[in-house]
């Protein structure tokens, strides 16, 4: 399997728990839970993460992204393909905390993206270029390396297939009225 066509699979659950939030915000069940991450704590006179950052988002991400990888490892199992990263069988990764650990990492690098955009003033929904497009990936790739070491040029995929997909993605949701603004 080409180191691509690998990360793309590996990755599908985090670029899923990146849009997850999005998606549960809308889902009417679970729109009135917007209790923030960050409890509504102040560092230097702003707010940490903002009102957009909420425990609705991250277990939202962390559910769909551990559902993902079952769904992957289950088809992988059925079908008999030996996806192999780098001498560890992806089947044999344990879903409990692949699935986590590709759900939290995004979601915490947006977070701590986010948490700087509030320091330098930046508001809630406005884009920086391109920390906003990267912060979920380097996310990801904080918490699963543990987990799934890559080689330099599965990272370097992993860079240019999120930072591709985030786009692609971001323009999609401002063309299906998702998103007020392309990227």
């Amino acid at each position: 399997m080409s180191d691509a066509l690998l990360v793309t699979w590996l990755f599908l659950g985090a670029a899923a728990s990146n849009i997850a939030p999005v998606l549960a915000s809308r889902v009417p069940i679970l729109k009135t839970w917007q209790t923030p991450l960050d409890g509504e704590l102040i560092f230097r006179g702003k707010r940490l993460f903002g009102k957009n950052k909420t425990w609705r988002g991250l277990l939202s991400g962390i559910t769909i992204a551990t559902l993902i990888v079952a769904i992957q490892q289950l088809l992988a199992r059925i079908l008999g393909w030996h996806i192999e990263v780098n001498g560890l069988q992806f089947i044999e990764i344990p879903t409990l905390i692949l699935g986590p650990l590709l759900g939290i990492g995004p979601l915490v690098g947006d977070a701590v993206e986010s948490f700087f955009k509030r320091q330098i003033n930046i508001p809630p929904g406005k884009s920086w270029f391109p920390f906003d497009q990267i912060d979920y990936i380097i996310g990801g790739l904080v918490f699963t390396w543990p987990v799934i070491p890559l080689t330099l040029s599965q990272y370097l995929w992993v860079f240019i297939i999120g930072f591709g997909g985030h786009l692609a993605v971001s323009y999609l949701g401002y063309l299906a009225n998702f998103k007020d603004k392309p990227i």
